[in-house]
Parts: structure tokens; sequence; C-alpha cells
């Protein structure tokens, strides 16, 4: 029998950016980077340790925004397009570094993964991923579990609970049509809980959600083990808190891994060391910089003169890395083992993109932790929180405090000087929303897909992203500009609703463009 449990969980999420309207658009690189650099990479780690006949589980959450941009035809099709230019570069690179010994080698090492990333993409999956990640899912692998609609932040959408409603049950019905089937457990966005929210997780028959640590230590009454097993809501809903000590060894830039010297830098890009005139086919047409993903030197510290990167001393780090995660582990589970009357379950969550986006060598960690898992099962075992709940169906009762895994642990980044004035409008939107939900029951033709569009805008206006990045000062532009445009498509909407005045080829024309949801009803607002 084990001795304790390890939960792996990997937040996969972005923003819906699809801009039909534009050949060329910055943001879009968002997912590009993100397939190349992040779930290729994990893709490729999991096919690995299935053909090598390692056991592994891992808990999976893909946001409804992603799986609708990665079926999107447009975007896979500029995904390849993406895949070409950067292979491209990396032809150039080769010859550009032939008399540099030190770069030629991570030249040919960048075109050889990127060729890898596009068979894989192109031709194992047909470009569309969703295959992959449901592979490992029938396979046993991986427990896909759903986030909210768009990843509104729900503790502040609570004014008008339907909208809360929404953004749960789309999520869901979005989930079973891309996955087949209905998702036992939610990363709610950002972590982010206040009591009461459990309830709508129950209405749409979600078993289990995460909350940062101190929304279990701080629950009423404390739970006895803390977050070392689930809590029960009063509803029977489970909520697994987050391990701090197994979080922090690997998204901390300071103290935890990605952090160390021998790793790649993230920051220095021949998009930005380059002459323009060479790198500019590689970079925006409007002629800005921005990173290319070539990157040739490591983490040195505060200094300009980085030393150059060093594959193989980077992987033998994180093979060090690895062990001494598992070791601090069993130490865990050593200490808590003779406290509870039960094995002790560790749950570290964390963006699914620190894995090889911002921690280039984080993929190859995660293959050597799963890997000298396999080897040590009688200590530690990989679980998902849903097997976890099976296999122990009785755990406290408990409700968890209001809490998120933002700054200072409550909702400052949501709700700041630089974004608070979106939330009356949001508020005044949803209430509308509501409304016509409720004014228009039997509605059909036009005025259904004008119903609909209107849910969808509000959705999108409502995604936890726009708040985040106006908060972090980067691409507050676009931000800005996409909450208010959503918001005004909105506002048309329902004015040429309530008023019978619906333009179609418009209408035509935003559906083209936000084209999320395409099977939404609006009576889930109602």
């Amino acid at each position: 029998m084990t001795q304790g449990y390890l939960a792996l969980v990997l937040h996969a999420h972005l923003p819906f950016v699809r801009h039909p309207e534009h050949e060329d658009f910055l943001e879009e690189d968002w997912l590009f980077q993100a397939i190349t650099e992040t779930y290729i990479p994990l893709i490729q780690v999991f096919h690995g340790l299935v053909q090598d006949g390692v056991p592994f589980k891992l808990t999976l959450s893909l946001s409804p925004p992603l799986l609708s941009m990665l079926s999107d035809e447009l975007l896979q099709r500029r995904t390849v397009r993406s895949l070409d230019r950067s292979l491209e570069l990396a032809e150039k690179e080769i010859k550009r570094t032939r008399r540099q010994p030190g770069v030629l080698p991570l030249a040919r090492m960048y075109r050889d993964k990127l060729s890898e990333a596009r068979d894989l993409f192109v031709n194992r999956y047909q470009c569309n991923l969703i295959h992959a990640f449901r592979e490992f899912m029938e396979a046993g692998h991986l427990e896909i579990i759903t986030c909210a609609a768009t990843h509104g932040y729900l503790p502040l959408m609570t004014l008008v609970p339907n909208a809360v409603r929404a953004q749960i049950q789309v999520a869901v019905e979005t989930h079973e049509r891309f996955l087949g089937i209905r998702p036992s457990g939610i990363w709610l966005p950002e972590c982010a809980y206040q009591p009461g929210i459990e309830s709508y997780l129950a209405d749409a028959g979600i078993d289990y959600f995460f909350v940062d640590t101190h929304g279990v230590l701080y629950a009423e009454p404390r739970p006895t083990h803390g977050v070392t097993s689930p809590v029960l809501c009063p509803n029977g809903v489970a909520a697994f808190g987050r391990d701090e000590e197994s979080s922090k060894q690997v998204w901390s830039s300071e103290e935890g891994y990605p952090g160390n010297s021998d790793y790649r830098d993230f920051y220095r890009d021949i998009g930005f060391d380059l002459d323009y005139a060479y790198i500019h086919p590689y970079i925006v047409p409007t002629g800005d910089r921005k990173m290319t993903g070539f990157k040739y030197h490591r983490i040195t510290g505060a200094t300009e003169h980085k030393d150059l990167y060093q594959p193989q001393h980077a992987r033998s780090k994180a093979a060090t890395h690895a062990s001494h995660f598992l070791f601090n582990r069993q130490r865990q589970i050593d200490r808590l083992g003779s406290l509870m009357d039960r094995p002790p379950i560790i749950v570290a969550p964390y963006d699914a993109e620190l894995f090889g986006h911002w921690w280039y060598e984080g993929p190859e960690w995660l293959n050597f932790l799963l890997r000298k898992i396999a080897r040590v099962q009688e200590v530690v075992t990989l679980i998902t929180p849903g097997e976890y709940l099976k296999r122990h169906p009785e755990n406290p009762c408990a409700t968890p405090a209001a809490s998120s895994w933002g700054l200072k642990g409550y909702h400052e980044h949501w709700m700041s000087k630089a974004n608070d004035w979106i939330y009356r409008h949001l508020h005044k939107a949803a209430e509308r929303m509501v409304e016509l939900a409720q004014t228009h029951p039997q509605s059909a033709g036009l005025e259904q897909r004008a119903l609909n569009q209107a849910a969808r805008e509000l959705l999108l206006a409502q995604a936890s992203d726009w708040a985040f990045i106006m908060y972090a000062g980067t691409m507050v532009d676009y931000a800005v500009k996409r909450t208010k445009d959503h918001l005004a498509r909105f506002t048309r909407l329902y004015n040429d609703i309530q008023g019978g005045t619906l333009d179609e080829p418009w209408l035509t024309q935003i559906e083209g463009k936000d084209n999320i949801f395409p099977h939404i009803d609006y009576h889930v607002y109602s």
C-alpha cells in the first residue's frame, strides 16, 4: 500500500484570441507559442512514457477558449504558417552561425525540434491537438477537467448569479462536446473562490475544485489535516488545497528551479538582438520586434553579458531537480503519514505554460520526475483528484475561505485602480443578458442568433485575462480594447433586439469574428 499520493495538476488556458480581419496579429502568437513550446513538448513526453511502459497519471485542465482555438481551422492554418516561418528562420540561423561553434549546435537543435513539432502537429494529429489529449485521457493517463467558460473571475460576478451559472454551464457543455465526457472537476479561474460558488458547481455535476492554500487552512471549521486531504463543502463538492512547498519549488523564479543558472534564459531572444534588416521578416509586420523562440543564452544573472546555453548541462540539472523534488515529497509524506488516518495527498498545481514556454526545461524535468516516481510507487503514488475521492470518499466537512492564488491571496489583482472601471459595465451587461433571456423565451431565426451572439460577447468581455493584463501593465491597450469592443457589441445587440432593429449583415460579421461556442443557447441565462 502506498504511503502517500501526489496530484500533479496542469492548468492550460489562453484567452480567446482570433482575428480573421487581420492576416497577421501579434496576440495570436500566444497560441502559436503555447502549442510549439508547451503543448507539443508535453505530448512528446507523454508519448515517450507510454512507449517505454512507464505508468503515469496527471490532471490537466483545458479551458473552453483553448479548446475552441485548438479546433479552429483558421488558427490551425496559422499555426502551421508560424511553424514554417520558424523553420525558415532556423535554416537561416544555421547558415549565419556556421562559424560560431558555440551557437551552431543550438541553431540545429531548434531546427530539429521545430521539424519534429511540425510533423507531430500536421501529420500525427491533423493540426488538432485535442485528439492527442483525448488519446491520453482515454488511455487513463490524463484526467481532463474544465474551467469557467471564458475564465471569468467568479467571485466578482456573483452580483448576477445567472452570470456565474452561465460561465460554469457553458464550460461543462463545451468540454463534453470536445472530449466526449462531462468533466468531474473544475479549475476555478485564478483559483478564485468565495462561499456559495460550490452550489453552481453541484448544479453542473462538478465533483471537485481547487483553492489556494489559505482557502483550506482558513476554512470553517478548520480542517484537521490542512491541505493534505480535501474538504467537503456542505453540499458534498470537494475542495483540494494547493501544497505551498511543492508549488514554490517549481514555479518561483527566485526560489524555485526555473531560475537556476544552467537553464535557458527566457528574455534574451534574437528577435531583439539581431539586425533589423535580417530579422524583419520574422517579426510583426508593423516593424515591432518580438520573441522568435531562438534563444542562445543561459540564465547568467542580472547582466547583459550572458553565457551561452549548454543543453547537456541543463538536462543534467533537470534530472537533479527532479530527484530533489521527489526526495522532498517523500520526506513530506513520511512526516505526514504518521499523523493521519489515511495516506496524505499533496496537490501541486501549475500553469501548464510554465513547462516549456517560460521554463524551457520544464517538460524534461517532468519527464524525469514521472519516470523516477514510477520506480518508488510504494512511497509516492501519482493520483488524480477524481480517483482520490473514489478511494477516500469520507473527508472533513468545511466551507473554504474566500481566496485566490493571485497577489496577496485575494482579489486585488483583478480589482485594482488599473481595472476596477470594468465591473460596473460587466454587471450591467450581465443584468441585461438575464433580462433578454427571460423576456424572449421563444425566439427563433435572426432574433435567436442575436441572443446567442449577445451571450458570446458577454462571456468574452468577462474573461479575467483582460483585468489581469491591465493590472500587470503588459499589452494594456489590447486588453482595454477587447473589453470595450465586446461590451459595445453586446450593447448594440441588446438595443437592436429590444427595438426590433437587427442588422443581419453586421450580425453575420461579428458571428464570424467572435465564433466561440457555436452551439451556445442563450437560455442558459434564464
